[in-house]
C-alpha cells in the first residue's frame, strides 16, 4: 500500500497521476471539535494507480496536489462530494472541475435516492465494504493497516463504479441529467463561510423586522467567534439560544443571564459582552437583505393535501418509468408549489425534468391527465377533451 508522507514522494505520485483520464478522490477528516474541518487523509486512485496522501506528515505541502485537481483535462470522481469539495476549497482554494459525483449519478442510473457508497460497491463492483473502521480517529498516528485499507477502498472501488456509470450514462444519453446537479456543487457560495449570511442556517419563519435584524447580528457574531476560536458554532452558543434572545432581546447582562438557553455565567464572560454588543447592533439595524422576501414567499396559500398526494403519485410513476430517483426530479417544496399553482423557480418545469414529469404535472393540474387503476396497478391516463 502506497502511503505518501514526504513532498518528494508526493511529487512522484502526482507525476504518475498527471496523465490519468480521471481521479477517484476521497478524504478523511475530523470536525467534531473544530469549526474548520481538519484534513487527515486524502485517498486517490486512477487506472492502475492508487495511494494515500498524509496531510499531517511533517512539512507536507499540498499545493501541487491542489494544482493537479484544478486541471480541466482530468475528471475528478467523488461520492457525495460536498464535504470533500468544501475541504479542497477552504484549504486549497480549488473547486474540482470537471466533476463527477457518483451519488448524484446513481439517482439517474436507477439506484434510488441517496445511494450509499457501500450499496454501489456491492451492486456494481461486487464487493462488500468493511465498515468497522468507519468511526476512526483519523488524526491519530500511526494508523493501522486495517484503517488504511478501509480508507483506500473508498477510491479503489469508486474507479469501477465510475467506469460502469459512465458507460451507462453514455448509452442512455443522460450525462446532461447528472451535469446540472453536479454543477450546483461547484458554486463557491456553498463553501464561503460569510458570517453576515449565517442567519440563513437558522431558517427563521417570521417577517418580524426586529427579530430578523437581531437574529442576523447574533448569528454573524457567533460565526466570527467560532471562526476566530476554531470551535463548532454550537460551542459558542446554541441555535435555540440565538432565537430566544432575538425574540426577547435582554437589555442587560442580568436579563441575559435569566434566559433559559444561555449557560450560567455566560453573561459576565468576554463572550457575553460581545453578545450584548451584537444585540445593540441588531436593535438599530435593518433586517438582512432577502429575509423579508423569503418569508413573504413562505406565506403563500396552503396547497390542497389531495392535490399534493396526486402529484407525488404522478412523480413516483414517472420516475419509475424513467428509472430515476424521484428526488432528483422534484423535491417536496416543488410539489407543494405545483399544487398551489406557484410555478416560478420550479426546476421540475424545465429541461429533462419537464419531459419526464413537469409537463405531465401541469396537464394533470388542468384536468388533462388522471391516475387510474389498471389490473391492480396505478397508471397515468390521458383524458379526452370535451
Amino acid at each position: 500500500m502506497r502511503i505518501v508522507e514526504t513532498n518528494e514522494a508526493l511529487a512522484a505520485f502526482l507525476t504518475e497521476l498527471a496523465h490519468a483520464p480521471y481521479l477517484a478522490l476521497d478524504t478523511e477528516f475530523l470536525r467534531d471539535q473544530t469549526y474548520y474541518p481538519k484534513l487527515c487523509l486524502i485517498q486517490v486512485a486512477a487506472p492502475g494507480i492508487e495511494g494515500i496522501i498524509d496531510p499531517l506528515a511533517p512539512g507536507m505541502d499540498l499545493k501541487p496536489f491542489y494544482e493537479l485537481i484544478a486541471r480541466p483535462d482530468i475528471v475528478k470522481v467523488m461520492h457525495a462530494a460536498r464535504q470533500d469539495i468544501e475541504i479542497f476549497y477552504l484549504q486549497g482554494g480549488v473547486l474540482p472541475n470537471p466533476l463527477f459525483d457518483s451519488q448524484i449519478a446513481a439517482m439517474v442510473c436507477g439506484f434510488g435516492d441517496a445511494a450509499s457508497y457501500e450499496t454501489l460497491a456491492r451492486k456494481i463492483a461486487k464487493v462488500e465494504i468493511d465498515k468497522s473502521a468507519r468511526f476512526t480517529d483519523w488524526s491519530h498516528r500511526p494508523l493501522s493497516k486495517r484503517q488504511l485499507e478501509y480508507a483506500l477502498a473508498d477510491v479503489t472501488h469508486l474507479c469501477v463504479i465510475y467506469e460502469w456509470m459512465k458507460a451507462r450514462l453514455e448509452k442512455t444519453g443522460r450525462f446532461a441529467w447528472v451535469a446540472e446537479d453536479v454543477a450546483a456543487l461547484q458554486d463557491p457560495h456553498l463553501y464561503k463561510l460569510d458570517p453576515d449570511q449565517s442567519w440563513k442556517r437558522l431558517k427563521p419563519r417570521t417577517s418580524n423586522k426586529r427579530f430578523l435584524a437581531v437574529l442576523a447580528a447574533l448569528a454573524a457574531w457567533r460565526e466570527r467567534e467560532a471562526q476566530a476560536r476554531d470551535i463548532p458554532r454550537g460551542r459558542v452558543l446554541k441555535d435555540e439560544a440565538l432565537t430566544e434572545i432575538a425574540a426577547h432581546p435582554p437589555e442587560s447582562a442580568e436579563a441575559l443571564e435569566r434566559i433559559r438557553a444561555v449557560p450560567k455565567g455566560f453573561a459576565n464572560s468576554k463572550l457575553g459582552k460581545g453578545l450584548m454588543d451584537a444585540i445593540a447592533v441588531g436593535m438599530t439595524a435593518a433586517p438582512p437583505e432577502g429575509a423579508m422576501t423569503e418569508n413573504k414567499q413562505r406565506r403563500r396559500r396552503e396547497p390542497s393535501p389531495a392535490v399534493v398526494d396526486l402529484l407525488k403519485t404522478l412523480l413516483r410513476l414517472r420516475a419509475e418509468a424513467a428509472g430515476v430517483a424521484p428526488r432528483l426530479i422534484a423535491n417536496a417544496e416543488d410539489i407543494e408549489k405545483l399544487a398551489a399553482n406557484e410555478d416560478e423557480d420550479v426546476a421540475a418545469l424545465h429541461g429533462w425534468r419537464a419531459e419526464v414529469f413537469g409537463n405531465d404535472a401541469i396537464a394533470m393540474r388542468k384536468g388533462d391527465l388522471a391516475i387510474a387503476l389498471e389490473n391492480g396497478e396505478a397508471v397515468v391516463v390521458e383524458l379526452e377533451g370535451e
